[in-house]
């Protein structure tokens, strides 16, 4: 069957069932390499969330967005909101390793670090835990309700409830410093409501969402709501790393005794299903690459372990190309690859230089609305400004604002202070300037604004301008 026929039978079959209700997938339990690396990447990942809230750093949380007193610490960096353009700089690098990482290996992040992959490996191994295997897990969804499914079912439903609860209150804990949200969450329970509203209704709405995303909807949300699945095709190429089925290997398939016959030419394919079951998206990965799939590579560990049962060579479903599998050969630096590879560079050596280079000071110069420049005598003009200060340290600094040395200008009246952290200041200046030095009406002056950490200076150079009469 050529690739269109596949696609427009599968269309066929999406219609007959487009109305029917959803059938719960049961995967069945494998363990391989690739599982392994798959438990991995979950523990280290479910920990990292879990237990990055609870470290301090330098007398605070170590990751903390303190949107009250709006200061982001991450471990030894403070941001303030002045440097938004830092989270839209990591955003766009982001997207951009996710184009370089599908168009070079395929869907590993759906398979290997995706949340929704990540969680739902979680309430899965719970409900194993509760309910049994795959089959028992079938006979004990086709039984009538009695005390034994009524015992599992809460049991499951409470652990999964809890689970969610708990990761709502994590996440509110990188908002609220997570000791004070434990202590006021156990004042709650004792019967002291000393949660703020808008903490309660973020750990209830996240611990909902993960406790429906990842306990009922599951696949469904790889399936049908999911962007990347519907574009992921205009990042693939020929070359891109894939889970296929070797069908030429495999085809025909055959089981049982038919495999006996002599007269019958069948393929290495036993025709176990086995791929199906392990599958969390309830595809046949013998029918071509689909959307569908994850990448999680279940099928690859599972049929490897057939192949060894009945003594033929692993590899059936493994990960290869297109070009590998119509025996050609796979190009690994290719156009794409090599842009996406140097963009992401590029972007991330500017971003870490940016980071550490960035100014403690920041500093906006508004004039004096009301009066455009004030004649002090028939040789000397005036302007006013308003000096607008971010102090973004962690600690109180004094400022001081000056002219460059070579100018004639001379500041005449300023409020050298102490801004505490995170403040902004406004300090006024005043500036005169010799008339016979102006060129015309509208002048460019430069402010030198000067600020000492650790006995380190700092220094900002900005310009604006000084009005003279025509």
């Amino acid at each position: 069957m050529d690739i269109s026929n596949k696609i427009e039978h599968r269309f066929k079959d999406s219609d007959s069932n487009l109305y029917a209700s959803h059938e719960k997938v049961h995967t069945r339990e494998v363990k391989g390499v690739f599982q392994n690396l798959r438990k991995i990447m979950m523990i280290f990942l479910l920990g990292l969330y879990y237990g990055l809230a609870w470290l301090n750093w330098d007398g605070h949380q170590a990751v903390l967005f303190d949107l009250p007193e709006r200061q982001f610490h991450i471990f030894f960096l403070t941001f303030w909101p002045q440097d938004f353009f830092f989270l839209a700089w990591l955003l766009i690098m982001a997207a951009l390793s996710l184009f370089f990482f599908t168009a070079l290996a395929g869907r590993l992040w759906c398979g290997y670090a995706c949340p929704q992959t990540v969680w739902t490996e979680i309430f899965v191994w719970m409900e194993r835990l509760v309910e049994g295997d795959r089959n028992a897990q079938k006979k004990l969804a086709a039984m009538p309700w009695n005390r034994e499914k009524i015992t599992k079912c809460i049991t499951k439903q409470t652990m999964w409830i809890v689970f969610g609860l708990w990761t709502g209150f994590t996440l509110v804990g990188y908002f609220t410093p997570i000791r004070e949200l434990g202590s006021a969450t156990l004042e709650s329970f004792s019967g002291t409501y000393a949660l703020g509203p808008w903490e309660t209704f973020w750990i209830v709405f996240y611990g909902f969402a993960t406790y429906g995303n990842s306990g009922f909807l599951r696949e469904q949300v790889c399936l049908y709501m999911c962007p990347y699945a519907r574009f992921q095709s205009a990042m693939f190429d020929k070359d891109t790393l894939i889970i296929s089925y070797d069908g030429e290997r495999g085809e025909p398939r055959a089981k049982g005794k038919k495999r006996k016959q002599t007269d019958v030419q069948v393929g290495d394919c036993v025709d176990c299903t086995m791929c199906v079951q392990v599958c969390p998206t309830g595809i046949d990965i013998r029918e071509g690459l689909q959307y569908e799939c994850i990448g999680c590579a279940a099928c690859i560990d599972v049929c490897d372990q057939v192949m060894d049962k009945v003594g033929m060579p692993k590899g059936l479903i493994k990960y290869t190309t297109e070009h590998a599998s119509e025996h050609g050969e796979t190009h690994i630096l290719r156009p794409r690859i090599i842009v996406y590879g140097v963009l992401l560079s590029l972007l991330f050596v500017a971003f870490v230089y940016a980071i550490f280079n960035r100014s403690p000071l920041a500093v906006d110069i508004i004039r004096d609305r009301s009066t455009l420049y004030r004649v002090v005598d028939a040789e000397h003009i005036e302007n006013v400004y308003n000096f607008k200060v971010m102090n973004k340290s962690k600690e109180s600094l004094f400022y001081q604002f000056a002219l460059p040395e070579e100018t004639s200008a001379t500041i005449l009246a300023s409020q050298d202070r102490a801004i505490r952290p995170g403040e902004v200041g406004n300090v006024p200046v005043s500036v005169i300037l010799p008339a016979a030095d102006l060129s015309g009406a509208i002048n460019t002056i430069e402010f030198v604004i000067t600020t000492e950490i650790d006995g380190e200076s700092f220094q900002v150079n900005e310009h604006s301008r000084f009005f003279a009469p025509r």
